[in-house]
């Protein structure tokens, strides 16, 4: 207890902690045998928590999870360390160079216009990133991680699109695509009805279903609404009525699965129903 109470303050703190934790002599074994590859996830997950507190407004909850979202970065920066590869200090002197080099209309004598000239010139000093660290490719696609969530993924490569003139100019043809997109999941869901061994059918159904997501993703970004978000509030939403339709049946001496499907959509309207008289 006495070197917790003697740790420095701040972040010289925490990084003394986790020195702790991953000491093959004294720390603790499950921080021990933990790779980059095993923390990955965990970093995932505590990124998505502190978009979980955002959405709920919960200040006290984002100031918790950012907290852990920092322990992530400390516990990937010792682990380099261990490896003579990096440092903490040297990913926090990697993201000033970046914020300062790619902000020169703030840090610099450039000027931008606007919101949208400033992405343009983001992804342009970006591409002379690339350019100098002796990448060869050159398509506006280049750089995209492939460890993103594919929705934002598909986010991002139809925004690179867009700078080279490729998008749509407005919402309507993005909504008639979705619709021919729908069309043609319909079609092949007929056909692996009628073939429901044919391998070949279903690829095809699985092909069409992820066109129909990437155009959704496609009318997100001209709505410009964040995709997960939006995708957040709609589970919320569904968790929110089924939940209320549980304890309606319960109230009434009744449990969903003992119900027709009919009966089951009878409670669903009603808690929608509930939510618009209580202003959800």
């Amino acid at each position: 207890m006495a070197e917790v109470l003697n740790l420095p303050p701040g972040i010289a703190g925490l990084l003394e902690i986790m020195a702790r934790l991953r000491d093959r002599e004294r720390g603790c074994p499950w921080d021990i045998e933990q790779t980059f590859a095993t923390i990955a996830p965990y970093t995932i997950e505590e990124a998505y928590e502190v978009a979980d507190a955002i959405d709920r407004g919960d200040l006290d909850a984002l100031k918790d999870e950012l907290g852990d979202l920092l322990l992530q970065v400390v516990f990937h920066a010792r682990m380099a360390q261990e490896q003579n590869a990096f440092a903490f200090e040297d990913v926090v002197a990697a993201i000033n160079d970046k914020m300062v080099r790619r902000h020169p209309h703030v840090f610099g004598e450039a000027s931008v216009e606007d919101v949208d000239a400033q992405t343009v010139a983001w992804e342009e000093q970006k591409r002379r990133e690339r350019q100098a660290a002796g990448e060869t490719d050159t398509s506006a696609l280049a750089g995209l991680s492939r460890g993103l969530p594919e929705w934002q993924r598909a986010v991002k490569l139809q925004k690179r699109a867009a700078t080279v003139g490729f998008d749509w100019p407005a919402p309507t043809p993005v909504i008639a695509k979705l619709h021919e997109e729908i069309e043609e999941v319909r079609v092949e869901f007929d056909a692996v009805a009628a073939a429901p061994d044919d391998a070949a059918a279903r690829d095809r159904l699985e092909e069409e279903i992820g066109d129909v997501l990437f155009v959704c993703a496609n009318l997100a970004r001209h709505a410009k609404v964040d995709v997960g978000a939006a995708l957040r509030r709609a589970n919320l939403k569904f968790e929110r009525r089924f939940r209320a339709m549980e304890l309606q049946a319960a109230q009434d001496g009744m449990a969903l699965p003992e119900l027709s499907l009919e009966r089951q959509d009878e409670y669903w309207e009603k808690a929608k129903r509930a939510e618009r008289e209580n202003g959800k």
